[in-house]
């Protein structure tokens, strides 16, 4: 299978296959509006209604609005669009390569001919596999003709105008898996990885150097070019490889030979040069290092002074005066510059055995010079142990400093330590204080309890004492009525009963009082007022429970129980009635005082 590479669209559209953008031989885009992030590309859209025999598909829609599809009319069928605001179908994975389609849901009426008329119009159809259960699979001509196709996947169709069931259906399109399309697909991507390799190829044989010059061949005019140029110091090297190569392919001969004398001659006269050239560079190298030497000595000074500044910061006059953060950051840049000093100590020290070794092995050469290189080694390792021993004094006073610092430390800690209990045993008696206080509170409180008890207990003695001297009293009276009754006889009945009469009216409502009361103290008084005036709002009743939240925000001691209590003993006042069945069972409590007072 065959690809030209004079044919762009197909060509990009292999390189898209592949998730590469399309590029042509020179390494630019095929196609300027080429998105990667599509599985087609944008040059080649797949629904176009200007494109012939397109007619069926509307122009594209923009992501943001819903897509609204279109009644298809073709000359045998009706394809009707789906639900707009339903999820589009669902679809599996795409194959790589794929030109064939699955569509379900055909009506059981429906023919080759109407799946043919249905979906040429998305374009070349190559072949339809057609089965008796429904489905079919269809083969395009294109890659692109496959998205045109899926378009019309739950879409309903309907075979002329008929009604019937085996008339209608709903497609479903989706990607097939076809072993055609996959083996075209494997083909085009070996050629795009040839024509990936070529092209990767041409452009290294660009970028690679180019070849020297072919060397030409031996004249006796070209020889004496070559002898020309073997006498500039310029174009020599040029020469010396021309002559090289004529040698080694053979030139010389009984006829030849003197003149290549002359040039080996005339490559000789060079090494006398190239001696000169080499010592005038040893000799600049070693006056750079003596340069270097002597620089690097000046920076090593100036590394004494600056360490011996942060060792004298260090000590104790002027130690106490920083702050501990400029503590830490001259002690951080004493280290640091120390340990660049040794670096750079050791650097001058290495040059320096360097040239001892070189004096040893001059020496060894010229005895003459033996007593000065010695004391010139002398003088070095005097001056070496003499650096030795200045930096091991300043690391003994920086040990010295940072002992002091960690002393210095130690003590703020266990001042920190002191401070930190302090502040415990404080925050201990606070708590304690705070203790205290809530138990006097609870001691004053419980007083105050004991002091009611008491009053109530001697409110309890008085209403008993009362009773008793009421009950006496009624005794008394009784007996004088009894005594009267026998004096007076059947003829003063009536003048007695006028007398009873009084005195059931005055003593009448004193006996009330004393035994049929049913309020005991001012305080039932008071709740009876109140739970009074609380159901004469809710004419409908309220629970036991409602009239006692209400209560309970005025005092919080009053309880259930009580009030409840207080309730039974005034029927007259209050009536308990039951609401509901089972469950759903509910009593509740009306003011009935204004009809009480009517009935007494």
């Amino acid at each position: 299978m065959g690809l030209p590479m004079s044919d762009p669209t197909a060509w990009a559209t292999a390189m898209n296959n592949l998730g590469m953008a399309p590029m042509g031989m020179t390494g630019q885009p095929l196609l300027p509006d080429f998105d990667p992030a599509l599985g087609m590309m944008t040059g080649i859209p797949p629904i176009n209604p200007m494109m012939p025999g397109l007619g069926i598909v509307p122009p594209p829609i923009p992501p943001d609005m819903p897509a609204v599809k279109e009644i298809i009319h073709c000359k045998s069928c009706t394809l009707f669009p789906p639900n707009p605001h339903l999820p589009p179908p669902a679809t599996r994975e795409r194959p790589p390569g794929c030109k064939t389609v699955f569509v379900g849901g055909l009506p059981e009426n429906g023919t080759e001919q109407i799946i043919m008329e249905v979906f040429e119009q998305c374009g070349e159809v190559i072949a339809i596999r057609k089965s008796k259960k429904n489905f079919c699979h269809i083969r395009f001509a294109e890659e692109f003709m496959v998205d045109k196709a899926l378009y019309l996947s739950g879409y309903r169709i309907r075979l002329g105008s008929s009604t019937d069931k085996k008339d209608t259906g709903r497609l479903h399109v989706d990607f097939a898996q076809a072993r055609d399309d996959l083996y075209e697909w494997e083909c085009k991507q070996r050629m795009l990885a040839r024509e990936e390799r070529h092209r990767r190829r041409l452009e290294e044989e660009r970028f690679c150097p180019p070849s020297p010059p072919p060397v030409v061949h031996y004249s006796d005019h070209e020889c004496s070019i070559i002898a020309e140029k073997l006498k500039d110091d310029t174009k020599f090297s040029e020469a010396v490889q021309t002559l090289l190569t004529w040698i080694e392919r053979g030139e010389v001969n009984r006829r030849t030979a003197n003149n290549f004398y002359s040039m080996i001659q005339s490559a000789n006269s060079h090494i006398r040069r190239l001696v000169n050239e080499k010592a005038a560079h040893e000799k600049e190298m070693e006056e750079a290092k003596e340069k270097f030497k002597l620089a690097l000595s000046g920076i090593l000074v100036q590394f004494e002074q600056i360490v011996a500044v942060y060792h004298s910061a260090s000590k104790q006059k002027a130690w106490d005066h920083f702050t501990k953060a400029q503590r830490k950051n001259i002690s951080v840049w004493c280290k640091q510059a120390e340990e660049i000093r040794n670096i750079h100590n050791d650097e001058l020290m290495g040059i320096r055995r360097e040239e001892e070794m070189e004096m040893s092995d001059e020496e060894i050469e010229d005895p003459s010079e033996m007593k000065e290189t010695e004391e010139s080694a002398l003088v070095s390792q005097v001056e070496a142990l003499k650096e030795e021993n200045d930096s091991l004094r300043w690391q003994l006073d920086a040990y010295r400093n940072e002992v002091e610092l960690l002393k210095q430390e130690h003590g703020k800690a266990s001042r920190d330590e002191d401070t930190t209990k302090e502040q415990q045993l404080k925050l201990l008696q606070q708590a304690l204080q705070g203790m205290q206080q809530h138990l006097l509170k609870v001691q004053d409180e419980y007083k105050k309890r004991e002091a009611e008890l008491e009053k109530v207990r001697e409110d309890k003695l008085k209403i008993e004492t009362l009773l008793e001297t009421l009950k006496e009293q009624q005794s008394t009276v009784d007996e004088e009525d009894k005594e009267r009754d026998a004096i007076d006889g059947q003829g003063n009945e009536s003048s007695m009963s006028r007398v009873c009469a009084c005195s059931q009216e005055k003593e009448g409502p004193v006996e009330k009082t004393l035994n049929n009361s049913p309020v005991k103290s001012e305080r039932e008084a008071l709740l009876v007022g109140i739970i009074s005036t609380f159901l004469h709002v809710h004419p409908f009743g309220a629970s036991i429970e409602y009239i006692c939240s209400y209560l309970q925000r005025l005092d919080s001691k009053i309880c259930t129980t009580e009030v409840e209590v207080l309730m039974t003993r005034l029927q007259t006042t209050f009536k308990q009635e039951l609401s509901g069945v089972g469950a759903s069972l509910e009593k509740k409590w009306k003011f009935c005082g204004f009809d009480g007072l009517k009935t007494t």
